[in-house]
C-alpha cells in the first residue's frame, strides 16, 4: 500500500515511520510513503504557500495553486489514488473508514496548515473527501495523516504478525476489546480476575465477550445503540 502525503513539513514523518511495525512495514516493502510538499510547486522565488485571506480576519489561508499543481503531479506519478483533505470539516473517521481504505492501493493525504486551504480545493473537486480524527483542532494535518496511516496499515495483510491480534481488537466487532492481563498475578493488592486463571477457553471467551460489552456500555454507550430505521 502507497501512501502520499501532501505537506509543508516533510520531515515531521521521518521518525515516526522509521520505528515499530510501520518501520517493519517500511522496510519490508509493505508499505511505502511518499511525501510532497506544495513548496515545490510553489510559482514565486520565495516559495509562497499562504496568503492572507479575502474578507480580513487572523491568519493565513494555503493558496490554492501550490496544492493543484502538487496534486496534479501526483495525479501524474499515481493515477489512481483517491485524494483526502485532513480537515476538521471533513466526516469522523472511524475503524470501518480505515478498512476501506486499507483495501485501496494508493492513498494521497494533504495536510492544511494555518487557518486551513483554500475552500476551493474542495467546491472544484480536487480531493475526492474530507476525513476529521476528531471534534478538535490540531496545528496542521500531519498528526491526523500519521494517524490514518497507522490504522490503515496494521490492516495490511502481514503488517501484524498475529491476525488474530486485528480481529480481536476494539472496534472490530463494533464494540471495544475486553480487559487484557499479564504477570504478575497480584499487584498492590490487584489480582488477575480468576476466570483466566482456569484454563477453560469457553469460560474465558465467554468472560472477555461480558466484560467487552461492559466496558463498550459504561465508556462507549453510543456503540451499542440500535441502528436508525
Amino acid at each position: 500500500m502507497r501512501f502520499i502525503i501532501v505537506t509543508l513539513f516533510p520531515e515531521f514523518f521521518d521518525g515516526p515511520l522509521a520505528v515499530g511495525l510501520v518501520g517493519k512495514a517500511v522496510e519490508n516493502g509493505l508499505l511505502e510513503v511518499v511525501t510532497i510538499s506544495p513548496r515545490e510547486f510553489a510559482f514565486d522565488r520565495h516559495r509562497t504557500v499562504d496568503d492572507s485571506p479575502y474578507g480580513g480576519g487572523p491568519g493565513m489561508v494555503m493558496m490554492l495553486e501550490p496544492l493543484v499543481a502538487a496534486l496534479r503531479h501526483v495525479e501524474a506519478r499515481y493515477p489512481v489514488a483517491r485524494r483526502f483533505l485532513m480537515s476538521p470539516q471533513g466526516s469522523l473517521f472511524c475503524h470501518r473508514k480505515a478498512e476501506e481504505l486499507a483495501r485501496l492501493d494508493q492513498v494521497v493525504l494533504v495536510c492544511g496548515r494555518y487557518e486551513g486551504v483554500d475552500q476551493r480545493l474542495v467546491d472544484g473537486g480536487y480531493v475526492d473527501e474530507q476525513i476529521s480524527i476528531g471534534d478538535y483542532v490540531l496545528n496542521g494535518g500531519e498528526v491526523a495523516a500519521l494517524t490514518l496511516v497507522e490504522a490503515c496499515s496494521r490492516l495490511i495483510p502481514g503488517m501484524v504478525g498475529n491476525k488474530e491480534s486485528i480481529e480481536n481488537d476494539s472496534f472490530s466487532h463494533g464494540i471495544l476489546d475486553h480487559p487484557h492481563y499479564t504477570r504478575p498475578r497480584v499487584f498492590e493488592g490487584l489480582a488477575v480476575p480468576e476466570e483466566l486463571l482456569s484454563g477453560n477457553h469457553e469460560a474465558i471467551a465467554r468472560w472477555r465477550q461480558k466484560e467487552a460489552v461492559r466496558r463498550t456500555r459504561e465508556t462507549r454507550s453510543d456503540l451499542l445503540a440500535e441502528p436508525s430505521e
